[in-house]
Parts: C-alpha cells; sequence; structure tokens
C-alpha cells in the first residue's frame, strides 16, 4: 500500500465526510476548546449518523457522530478536533455553519457513547475498528480484492503506480496520467471519492503497487480507469494524518 502514513503522536486519526455531505473544506486550524460540553438543545438522526445542537459556555455547537440515543437534555461531551465550516448536509437539506465530526460522543456522563459501527473507519475520539472493503487503505497490509491485474496497458505518455510512488518526491505537483484498476473505493468522504488503484507494477513489500486518488467521479472496484492529476506529497487532513503520495481531485474516466 502505497500511503506510507505518518503517525503522530501515536494517534491515527481520518477525518471522514458523513453522507450526504457536499463538498466541505477542513477548518484551517484545530480548534479553539480541546473538548466540548453542554446540553443538547436540538438533535436529530439521517443516514445512520446522529446530529447534536450542543448549549455550552453562552455558546451553540453542532457536532455529528454515528448514530447513537440522545434526546433533548441530555448532557454530552466529544473532542472538538475536527471542526468543519459551511457543511451542506444533502440528506437534510440544511445548511450548518459549523460541524464538530467526532466518533465519541459521550452521553450523560458516560451512560451512553456514540460507537462506531463494525468497519466505520477511526475518528478523533474513537477506537480503531476495522476498516471495511472499499476504504482509503491505512497500512500496508490491508486487504485488496483479489483482481487480475494483467494486460493493463500503460497510458499514452503515462507512468506507472510504481513510477509515481517511487518518485514522488520529484514529481510532486506535475500533472500525471495513470491506467490502473480500482482495487478499493469509498463514496463521500471529506466531500470526495477515494479510490486505490493498481497497474500490476511495483510491489506490497516496497509499497509501491498501489496508489491512492481522491476524485468527484464514481466508480466501483474492478473498472479500469485512465486517471489525471497532480501529484501530492505530504497531504495533511489534519487531526494528526498525513498522506505520504497521492493524487488529490484527479480526473477518473472509466474505461
Amino acid at each position: 500500500m502505497n500511503l506510507k502514513p505518518l503517525l503522530l503522536l501515536g494517534c491515527l486519526v481520518l477525518p471522514v465526510q458523513f453522507a450526504g455531505a457536499q463538498n466541505p473544506a477542513p477548518a484551517a486550524s484545530a480548534a479553539a476548546e480541546d473538548a466540548i460540553s453542554g446540553k443538547v438543545a436540538e438533535t436529530m438522526t439521517t443516514a445512520g449518523y446522529t446530529y447534536v445542537l450542543v448549549e455550552h459556555a453562552g455558546k451553540k455547537d453542532w457536532a455529528a457522530a454515528p448514530e447513537f440515543a440522545v434526546k433533548v437534555g441530555d448532557t454530552v461531551s466529544f473532542a472538538a478536533s475536527l471542526p468543519m465550516p459551511n457543511y451542506h448536509s444533502k440528506s437534510l437539506n440544511r445548511d450548518f455553519d459549523q460541524v464538530y465530526f467526532t466518533g465519541g460522543i459521550t452521553v450523560n456522563d458516560g451512560g451512553a457513547k456514540a460507537a462506531l459501527p463494525p468497519g466505520h473507519p477511526s475518528l478523533a475520539g474513537a477506537g480503531s475498528p476495522t476498516l471495511p472493503p472499499g476504504h482509503p487503505a491505512l497500512t500496508a497490509a490491508a486487504a485488496s480484492p483479489n483482481l487480475d491485474l494483467t494486460g493493463i496497458k500503460r497510458a499514452e505518455g503515462g507512468k506507472l503506480v510504481q513510477e509515481i510512488v517511487s518518485s514522488a518526491a520529484k514529481l510532486a505537483g506535475k500533472e500525471v496520467t495513470v491506467r490502473a484498476k480500482v482495487v478499493k473505493y469509498n463514496a463521500a468522504i471529506l466531500g470526495k471519492n477515494w479510490l486505490h488503484v493498481r497497474d500490476g507494477s511495483g510491489s506490497a513489500e516496497k509499497m509501491d503497487n498501489d496508489l491512492t486518488v481522491t476524485t468527484s467521479a464514481a466508480a466501483k472496484v474492478g473498472d479500469t480507469v485512465l486517471v489525471s492529476g497532480k501529484i501530492v506529497v505530504n497531504k495533511d487532513f489534519g487531526a494528526g494524518y498525513k498522506y505520504a503520495v497521492m493524487l488529490d481531485d484527479a480526473k477518473v474516466t472509466v474505461e
């Protein structure tokens, strides 16, 4: 797996775009508070996630986590590590000035806790569940479908996955094209669809056989795709997590 994530402070955290969101951007800086505690003034559940409007210190802030039991008047607390401003939820058809996304909302001083469902990507304040098939892989050991990668022709004027990964530092910021097969896919994380693509070049041992791509285009596991985009190195999504190399906001065409 090609990501070679840098784990800072011994904590692996991946910010997640919840279902129904539309192109939010992470806040430029971390929240002023490390944690927020207060009473729930409003709550709603949609598409498997629960939103709570929390009153605290004379302010009101929205937070969202995988679906959990809570009601107006409950006291909740959560890590204030991933605020997303100007957030639009398609499933709610509602705009929010800001929403804190977290996987660790504690209700009534620990009487209940918003737990990540099995296979959900880990979030601030949560544990480390197993990633679901198709999620952007976090380690080289992550399983991939047993797909036939033979016969994939190099894109005209393009590069192989192994060439991109092994020469990422030299190629950073440059446009590249690669033809490969989608081995993993996950939609709507941080407003993007995430693909892992391979073309048979490189090796798992050297971690240069797999390339991560974010895009607005849709695809499915097994598709052969032509990918064009700029090589990005040390992509920092905040919360102490970085990608060593990837193609961000790439153009993806299913062939």
